[in-house]
């Protein structure tokens, strides 16, 4: 699935995707292949930038400046999308890393991949979604940050069992105290406030623990990625349909088919660092190794 023999042309909207990011994308790109180009676009004369200007030089970023010539447009979007194409024309990179949360690069996308580019899309869980279907591959700024400072911390299992401890703890707490307070209050208008106060707390503790254990609990990626129990219905379709004589089909098939279907699908957005241990938690499936004639082996998954 990933070939580490791309060359890879890195273009980053500065204006539009934060410094903090910067290690995630670039270990990221590397994962594919090697950034041949890495710029970055942006009026660097506005002072919204100077965090930017701190990491250039550490990360060997190319810094494109781009002056706004009308208020409310964004011409650094223009100029990144010429230097695309001017890039795409040279015929020197395998594919395109573009990040950024702006769905004004959808069509830029689309048109890099009629060329045969690679597509690598990074950006926010905001990113519209016509933007994410537009590349080969899309990569949650979020997740790829989540994931470099806590997958080696904790286990996914210990975290399953600290979402659901945290919940208990925070609901009894609260009416504990609350309890004492009514013999006390001489005026009912403050135990009403009180008790609408009070209301609240209880809704936001009432939503339900994932089913899978996630490292990255952020509640806004619940609205940008597919649903787990979506993804593992899509598995044990591609199984049934593809599967040999036995029900078997290789892991790495599975992959390649998930990434075609849900271009933003990685393991990571559920708190797994790679497919087979999303596919081993969930209890669903049958794994096996299979040896090759040169030695190796493959991981091939059964529906239970």
């Amino acid at each position: 699935m990933q070939d580490n023999g791309k060359v890879i042309a890195l273009l980053i909207d500065a204006e539009n995707v934060s410094p903090k990011y910067i290690k995630a994308i670039l270990d990221e790109v590397a994962v594919y292949g090697t950034p041949a180009y890495k710029r970055i676009y942006g009026d660097w004369t506005n002072n919204d930038m100077s965090n930017w200007k701190r990491v250039l030089l550490e990360n060997n970023l190319t810094p494109i400046q781009q002056f706004s010539y009308t208020q409310g447009k964004n011409a650094t979007d223009s100029a990144m999308i010429i230097d695309a194409m001017d890039i795409l024309y040279a015929e020197n990179v395998d594919g395109f890393c573009l990040v950024s949360s702006d769905s004004d690069f959808t069509k830029l996308a689309s048109r890099l991949r009629e060329s045969r580019m690679f597509v690598i899309g990074m950006g926010e869980t905001k990113t519209p979604t016509a933007f994410k279907a537009a590349c080969d591959t899309f990569k949650y700024l979020e997740v790829l940050l989540g994931t470099k400072t806590e997958e080696e911390a904790v286990s996914p299992a210990r975290n399953a069992k600290k979402a659901v401890e945290k919940p208990q703890k925070e609901k009894t707490a609260p009416p504990a105290e609350k309890q004492d307070k009514p013999e006390k209050a001489e005026k009912p208008e403050k135990t009403e406030k009180a008790k609408k106060a009070a209301k609240p707390a209880p809704e936001k503790e009432t939503v339900p623990p994932p089913a899978l254990s996630s490292p990255v609990q952020e509640d806004e990626l619940e609205t940008a990625i597919a649903p787990l129990s979506k993804i593992i219905s899509t598995i044990e379709s591609l199984i049934d349909h593809d599967c040999d004589e036995d029900g078997w089909m290789q892991l790495s098939q599975i992959g390649v088919m998930l990434g075609r279907i849900y271009a933003d699908f990685d393991s990571r957005n559920y708190g797994y660092s790679r497919l087979h241990k999303l596919i081993d938690a969930t209890g669903r499936f049958e794994t096996k190794y299979e040896p090759l004639p040169s030695g190796g082996r493959n991981l091939m998954v059964r529906n239970r």
